[in-house]
């Protein structure tokens, strides 16, 4: 089993860090994860190349990305809140799956066959509202053909009270964990 996490952190030990950690402590098989702060990954230049091509223009380290993408069992989004959104640079990494919209809508495509199941974990330090992150990385699991998705892990006020201190979040993360293994039915 290959699960592909995507970490839209900027602190490597941050809340978004500790409820990662609580992810994979239990996870089976292997995964990677995608540090959206620190990877070798441009945004989309909307240079419409994948409108009528399989693929991205741009030669970076998304070809890797899509190629586990293609391969993996599982897709977990896990990301700050800032602004009720999930961070910037997430967003910037996320534009490159641009070309699986493209497939679907311009070339009459399935960019990605394989279905997979998905999780989201949010944190933020306010209680402010988070629907609108984790719509937007329902629809980035959408477009990665995630179909089976667990319920969003949402830690909130962590300017207060940090994840390992928030027993909801931290028994919610285990339960994506559990889906991932096949423990468990969404």
């Amino acid at each position: 089993m290959k699960t592909l996490i995507f970490n839209g952190s900027p602190r490597t030990n941050g809340d978004t860090a500790i409820l990662i950690n609580e992810f994979i402590r239990n996870l089976e098989g292997d995964y990677k994860i995608i540090n959206a702060y620190d990877c070798s990954i441009k945004v989309c230049i909307d240079c419409r190349y994948c409108w009528k091509n399989e693929g991205c223009s741009q030669i970076d380290g998304m070809q890797e990305v899509y190629s586990y993408i293609q391969e993996c069992d599982n897709i977990l989004i896990a990301s700050p809140v800032f602004f009720t959104e999930i961070s910037g640079q997430l967003l910037a990494v996320a534009s490159r799956l641009q070309t699986y919209f493209c497939a679907r809508y311009f070339r009459k495509e399935i960019p990605v066959k394989k279905s997979k199941k998905g999780g989201i974990i949010l944190a933020a330090g306010g209680n402010g509202n988070m629907e609108k992150a984790s719509n937007t990385a329902s629809v980035l699991l959408d477009n990665m053909n995630a179909k089976k998705i667990a319920p969003v892990v949402y830690c909130m006020n962590t300017d207060h009270i940090s994840p390992i201190n928030n027993l909801e979040a931290m028994e919610n993360t285990k339960q994506i964990t559990m889906l991932f293994n096949g423990f468990m039915e969404n």
